[in-house]
């Protein structure tokens, strides 16, 4: 445990219908409906939402954020680590180590320190900042895979399992689609990959406007061409391609006979999932913290009260209470891994 101690002061965080209210801030941290200022963790859908009259958030994620919800938003970029302070309240955004630009908020008032992690992970990802541990005396934290199932393999290994599954392709002259979220884990595929090849790779036309933002923020990819379906002639043998998971089930697809197929997500972990879903391979390449990151994150930030906004909660608050911990469930419209919209 950490010197941070409890407090009998109001909550400085309530879930409500509106999103993560601040009350004494006269802020929401990433509203699903209308409000005047609010804090965005990331622009992943779920989270970043066009409601506000104000948006903060990390200098790194403000072109996302734009692309996501229109040039027009009025959003102020913030450097991790900075404080700036809202109505009562100082706010700090720091590393969540989910998606280019992802924050965690730290919010403090009358000595006592706050933390919501929106979506995080500890594994490296060079598409990244990297995460910060926040000591606090309240930790909110997502829960996605939250059971001890999920453990990662370091993300360089899941790339060279997929460098392998495209070496195999190209014998064969069979097309290989990979479907990942086009925000994050396309991007993360595209950089641990550099380790292998420096060969061009395909992109759905949702992904490649992501990818330019994050080549623009220096971010060093594989080389990337826009799918062009004009061209009839192009053939597509043994090039790997990178498509949101919505494209799978529709006539995008046709473009692509014989293609083999993968998909990375963290649910692969779970043997009969890739069969359910239809396709060949499946990687186990998450954007959330396993069992053994959320636990180690926990114990690290030194917090008493720990409160979680969506996922597997159930077994994470029974290990934390009888670890003498205050562990609950918040009720919030967050989303998992699986459930991002895609542009």
């Amino acid at each position: 445990m950490s010197s941070f101690q409890g407090s009998a002061n109001p909550p400085l965080l309530q879930a409500t219908r509106r999103g993560l209210d601040c009350a004494a801030g006269g802020f929401t941290i990433d509203p699903y409906r209308q409000t005047d200022v609010s804090v965005i963790t990331h622009a992943h859908a779920d989270h970043a939402r066009k409601v506000a009259n104000k948006y903060y958030a990390a200098n790194s994620a403000v072109a996302l954020l734009k692309k996501r919800l229109g040039d027009d938003i009025n959003i102020q970029g913030v450097e991790f680590g900075e404080p700036f302070v809202l109505g009562n309240v100082t706010v700090s955004l720091h590393p969540a180590g989910h998606v280019l630009g992802s924050a965690q908020v730290r919010v403090e008032h009358n000595n006592e320190v706050w933390v919501f992690t929106g979506d995080f992970k500890r594994d490296y990802d060079p598409s990244c900042e990297a995460f910060e541990v926040v000591p606090c005396n309240t930790f909110i934290t997502e829960a996605t895979f939250a059971l001890p199932v999920y453990r990662w393999q370091p993300g360089h290994e899941i790339a060279a399992d997929i460098w392998q599954w495209w070496q195999s392709m190209q014998q064969a002259n069979r097309p290989c689609v990979l479907f990942c979220y086009g925000l994050g884990k396309a991007q993360r595929v595209l950089s641990e990959l550099t380790a292998f090849t420096d060969k061009q790779v395909y992109l759905h036309g949702a992904v490649n406007p992501l990818t330019d933002i994050y080549r623009n923020a220096g971010i060093n990819m594989l080389p990337t061409v826009p799918i062009d379906l004009r061209d009839k002639k192009k053939l597509y043998d043994g090039e790997l391609i990178i498509a949101p998971p919505g494209a799978g089930g529709s006539t995008w697809m046709r473009r692509f006979p014989d293609a083999a197929t993968g998909f990375c997500s963290g649910w692969m972990r779970i043997r009969g999932n890739r069969r359910r879903r239809g396709y060949d391979r499946g990687f186990v390449l998450s954007d959330h913290a396993d069992w053994d990151g959320l636990l180690r994150t926990i114990a690290e930030t030194g917090a008493s009260q720990v409160l979680t906004t969506h996922g597997q909660a159930g077994a994470l608050i029974r290990l934390l209470t009888e670890q003498g911990i205050n562990a609950r469930e918040l009720h919030t419209q967050y989303s998992g891994e699986g459930d991002e919209a895609e542009a």
